[in-house]
């Protein structure tokens, strides 16, 4: 896939050529390293990290002056919509944006047409994925078609490639139900990604409830909505002693339950994303490329979300990345699909939030985009350590470039960053040890 003004972006072939990266900063955090050097892949893996054996001969070199040589990014949280949204997004659109925003691999949420509940679909979207870009690990459904009334087969499901399970997009609200979808994934090792939200206190809104919502006579979701079920969620997991993952954290109660729960020793990660670092509620007005869920919410939720990234009470970012055609945010603000895209924006989002301004390390901006990822879902990447896979990333983390929806490779437009300057990119990205993508 090529876009004629900035891109080129490849499917994996195959061939994978003997590649020296020169004299870029080298930030692996789960080797606890930070220095400028070189990294060699050879064969698909990561060959040698910081000085190359001399009878290395490489047949692709390339400088990375300035730039970061971080592991390939991992994004945990990405719905390619295929099969049956495929006018929203499909596989190949997907993991073209991926490897763009410099993403190896990502993990894709169940909530297609049909739900991804089963062996066959599973293996349908391992299919269609086998030469893309970025590799592709299917989610399951918990429950039947979403529907919070019936397990759907974790075994077959895992063993035809589930990299985890999920109803995101909705919360099991029948709490016995969650109790044995959390302890049957725990057979199989299955991490449990899971969409806390009150359907009953969420009911119909459409935005933070704040008094941005009463003014604009819109619907409010309230951020007890979300905190309530994120404390149900921890409280069966502490019960049955089993891992839970919470995806897109957007409150500060949320945060401080979350924060309580791992000082307690509950085995509870979580992640959230980078529209909650940059925008809140009053920045919403009637904008639909704004609008997703949980919603965008008040400064002192976002502070909170900083200070929890800081802490490590956040665990990672991932981009919910979730594309919609110009029709479904369309017209009214209550009525539009709710969602963001997000895999070419991450990057550029994050750093200056979390880096230039000096609130992380580079090399703890790294864990949560690539090193902790990887270890939550269980699957390789996240580390340059010689023998892994030869997932790379190099990054210009002072690369300033304004958010374009023509640039995309997604299909969809609907990124709350249209006409943002954001700092930093990825330039080039490897995955397999194939070159993927690469900024012209």
């Amino acid at each position: 896939m090529y876009n004629e003004h900035t891109k080129e972006v490849s499917q994996r072939t195959g061939k994978k050529d003997a590649i020296l990266i020169r004299d870029g900063r080298i930030l692996d955090p789960k080797n606890n390293r930070d220095e400028v050097g070189d990294v060699a892949l050879l064969d698909g893996k990561i060959y040698a990290v910081g000085t190359i054996p001399s009878n290395f001969t490489p047949t692709v070199t390339i400088d990375a002056t300035g730039k970061w040589i971080t592991p390939g990014l991992i994004d945990i949280h990405v719905h390619l919509r295929e099969p049956g949204g495929e006018h929203k997004e499909t596989i190949e659109t997907g993991t073209a944006a991926a490897a763009a925003g410099g993403f190896t691999a990502l993990a894709c949420m169940p909530n297609t047409t049909p739900v991804t509940d089963t062996e066959a679909k599973i293996r349908y979207i391992k299919q269609q994925s086998r030469y893309s870009p970025a590799r592709v690990y299917p989610v399951g459904a918990m429950s039947k078609g979403l529907a919070g009334e019936e397990l759907a087969p974790y075994g077959e499901m895992h063993k035809a490639g589930a990299c985890a399970v999920s109803d995101d997009g909705k919360s099991v609200y029948r709490s016995d139900m969650l109790k044995h979808a959390i302890t049957y994934a725990k057979m199989f090792s299955l991490p449990v990604l899971c969409h806390c939200e009150d359907k009953d206190l969420a009911a119909e809104g459409a935005m933070d409830e704040s008094a941005y919502s009463v003014q604009r006579g819109i619907p409010g979701i309230p951020s007890i909505s979300e905190d309530i079920d994120v404390a149900r969620h921890i409280a069966i997991a502490e019960y049955t002693n089993t891992p839970i993952h919470i995806c897109h954290v957007s409150s500060a109660g949320a945060v401080r339950i979350i924060a309580a729960a791992k000082k307690r020793g509950v085995p509870v990660t979580a992640e959230t994303a980078a529209h909650y670092l940059w925008y809140t509620h009053a920045d919403v007005g009637y904008d639909t490329y704004k609008k997703m869920n949980p919603p965008l919410r008040g400064p002192e939720d976002q502070e909170a979300l900083l200070a929890g990234l800081i802490s490590g009470s956040i665990d990672l970012i991932a981009s919910d990345h979730a594309p919609h055609t110009i029709e479904d945010k369309d017209g009214g603000f209550d009525t539009a699909a709710f969602g963001v895209v997000g895999l070419e924006t991450t990057v550029g989002a994050t750093l200056p939030k979390l880096v230039h301004s000096q609130k992380i390390s580079p090399l703890q901006w790294v864990a949560l985009h690539s090193t902790t990822p990887a270890e939550v879902l269980h699957v390789e990447g996240g580390e340059l350590s010689p023998g892994t896979v030869g997932d790379v990333t190099l990054i210009d983390p002072n690369k300033e470039w304004t958010v374009s929806a023509d640039a995309f490779c997604t299909k969809g437009q609907n990124s709350a960053f249209l006409g943002e300057t954001l700092h930093g990119k990825a330039v080039l990205t490897i995955t397999d040890g194939e070159i993927v993508f690469r900024e012209k």
